[in-house]
Parts: C-alpha cells; sequence; structure tokens
C-alpha cells in the first residue's frame, strides 16, 4: 500500500492532462503501443481541449509529490461526443494511472473522490465508455456503474447518483 494524497486539479496544471490522457488508453499490447500523437485524434482530444469550462472537474492523485494518477469529467456535447456519451447533461468519466501505481486502490479512490463531488453539484448521473478487455470495468463495477449497452467491444456504464 502506498500513501497518497487526492486534490483538486488547478487551472496551471491542465497540460498534464495530455500525459494522462495517453495513459487512459486502453493498450493491451505492451510491446505495440500507440504514439503519443493519438490524443490528437478529434475523438480523443475532446477529452481535454479547452479545459476550464463550467463543467470541467478533475482530481489529482500524488504520491511524494509526483502527480500519479487522474480523474476527470466533462460534458462532451456538441458535433464530437465522447465514447461514453449518454446525453448533453451528463458527465463523462475518464481516469488515468501511471502504470507503477495501478491495483494499489487509488483508482477507486479517485473515482470515488469525483462521484462524491458530482453529487454535491447535483447531477443525476455520469457516463463512461470502457473496453470489454480492460481490467478497470470490475472496478467501475465496484463503485457502482452499471453496464446499460454493450458492443462488440466496449461496455458503456452509467452510474446513478440517487
Amino acid at each position: 500500500m502506498c500513501n497518497y494524497l487526492i486534490r483538486e486539479m488547478r487551472l496551471d496544471e491542465v497540460d498534464i492532462l495530455k500525459d494522462m490522457l495517453y495513459e487512459a488508453i486502453f493498450q493491451p499490447d505492451e510491446t505495440n503501443l500507440l504514439h503519443r500523437e493519438v490524443i490528437e485524434q478529434p475523438e480523443l482530444r475532446i477529452f481535454i481541449e479547452d479545459w476550464g469550462q463550467a463543467d470541467d472537474l478533475c482530481f489529482f492523485a500524488e504520491v511524494d509529490g509526483k502527480i500519479v494518477g487522474a480523474v476527470w469529467t466533462r460534458i462532451l456535447a456538441g458535433e464530437v461526443k465522447g465514447f461514453g456519451n449518454i446525453d448533453d447533461e451528463t458527465p463523462e468519466f475518464a481516469i488515468a494511472l501511471h502504470k507503477k501505481y495501478r491495483n494499489k486502490g487509488i483508482g477507486t479512490t479517485l473515482m470515488k473522490c469525483m462521484i462524491r463531488y458530482l453529487k454535491e453539484r447535483g447531477y443525476k448521473r455520469a457516463s463512461l465508455a470502457v473496453q470489454k478487455e480492460n481490467y478497470a470495468v470490475r472496478m467501475y463495477l465496484k463503485v457502482g456503474f452499471e453496464i446499460v449497452k454493450e458492443s462488440d467491444e466496449e461496455y458503456l456504464m452509467v452510474y446513478n447518483m440517487s
């Protein structure tokens, strides 16, 4: 078990979300990783582009003063929607941890922290999309997300705040 701190992201830390977005991409083949430029694709870039809107929320996990993970939500409406979009009022989750810090409970704590914060702000639900192969599916189910739709490769999951 490692000691960690969960805190809100400061506006001057927006660039860190680029690294976190890359870490959030599920890559099952460690020998054939995607190039970092993949985050510039429109369907991924929308998770961080023009950060700082009213509904943009982010928490970082720190270990020994180093940011090792993040959870963020944003309402992705408009022409390009997120993979887990269910409507124009529901925040969509993204979460990332550097590999060394996975499976230590940090991701679960980040998720619970954000869920609590969204409840306090009056949101009714939150959503996310996850590849079926991703080990994080178990964690999402454990914190209370439910599978509401599936494709061949992905689950669409929703957390109801009530």
